[in-house]
């Protein structure tokens, strides 16, 4: 039997006040926690696309820098933050490095967090004082190999990129390489401009005014191909390790259980943001690599990294401290 058309009527309109009641996504500002210092890599992407998603959201979008701690500092506080979706994190490499460079960390790199994308990648670049000897990373071994002493290799710590690429380069060459920590990647620089290391590898957005100066070189990249910016510098693959290939990324995920409408909303927006011309062409001059992938393909792409570099520093019994 149907409802009476008077209780119909009273019924649908609490249905639509109800609806209307729902607050709109996003109802006040988003603030974005960085796990990285002004002028990282993290920190470059977040203020290009900023301006982009104040406007796209119709809320202020805020950077926040939340550095140290290997990340731990700045995951910790998204995960422990309302799951409405109006905190979210800027993760990068060190996000699948953590599960297996700490033995404890204070969240679950994969239970705390919704995915939204992978807004891009980018490799590192081998870098060498201008006095080490070698044009190219095969000759800098091949003499690095024989100087007394061994050399050094900055990176900006222990559980980066960084670090793990240095120590590959290290273990599979036989390069007898000292690792030396910095707390960020523009100390690890200058150790590099000073010769307390000879090698290091780093974004291309830190090194290249140093390449352009002549006061570092370039010796390889570690994308599987070589990069517009840099075409006369060969790979690493090139440079004696078949198949090496290694990234740094940079994705955004939410707290677990923020709303899927939440997260769909926040996902394309960030696609549309980086569809956009001019922040392509500002990513594209600094080596990012646009990715812009769905919030599962993430998922499975931090996953692959976590066991990628797990059977690295099982293979080579690395250690992070």
């Amino acid at each position: 039997m149907g409802l009476p058309r008077a209780t119909a009527l009273v019924f649908g309109l609490l249905l639509a006040a109800a609806a209307h009641a729902q607050p709109v996504f996003p109802s006040r500002p988003v603030t974005l926690v960085l796990p990285s210092a002004p002028g990282d890599p993290t920190d470059l992407i977040a203020r290009v696309l900023q301006p982009k998603m104040s406007e796209r959201l119709g809320q202020q979008f805020v950077v926040e820098n939340r550095p140290g701690g290997s990340a731990v500092i700045a995951s910790s506080a998204v995960a422990k933050a309302p799951a409405d979706g109006h905190t979210l994190l800027l993760a990068l490499s060190a996000h699948s490095i953590n599960p297996i460079a700490l033995k404890e960390l204070p969240y679950d790199t994969f239970r705390d967090f919704a995915p939204v994308t992978l807004l891009a990648r980018f490799p590192l670049i081998v870098g060498a004082s201008t006095t080490a000897k070698g044009a190219n990373l095969r000759e800098f071994i091949e003499t690095a190999r024989t100087q007394p002493g061994g050399v050094n290799f900055a990176s900006p710590g222990a559980g980066t990129l960084s670090f793990l690429v240095g120590e590959e380069i290290s273990r599979r060459s036989g390069l007898n390489a000292v690792h030396l920590a910095f707390k960020g990647g523009a100390p690890a620089i200058q150790a590099m401009l000073a010769n307390q290391a000879q090698y290091g590898a780093l974004p291309l957005n830190l090194l290249g005014a140093h390449f352009a100066s002549g006061r570092l070189k370039p010796l390889a990249i570690t994308s599987a191909k070589r990069a517009p910016q840099l075409p006369g510098v060969s790979t690493v693959a090139e440079s004696g390790f078949p198949g090496f290939e290694a990234y740094n990324w940079i994705g955004v995920f939410a707290p677990a259980a923020t709303p899927a409408p939440a997260i769909a909303r926040l996902h394309g927006e960030f696609i549309a943001a980086l569809a956009e011309a001019d922040v392509r062409q500002k990513l594209g001059a600094v080596g990012f690599e646009i990715v812009g992938s769905t919030p599962q393909e993430l998922d499975q792409f931090v996953r692959r990294e976590v066991a990628h570099w797990d059977k690295f520093v099982r293979e080579f019994n690395i250690k992070f401290d």
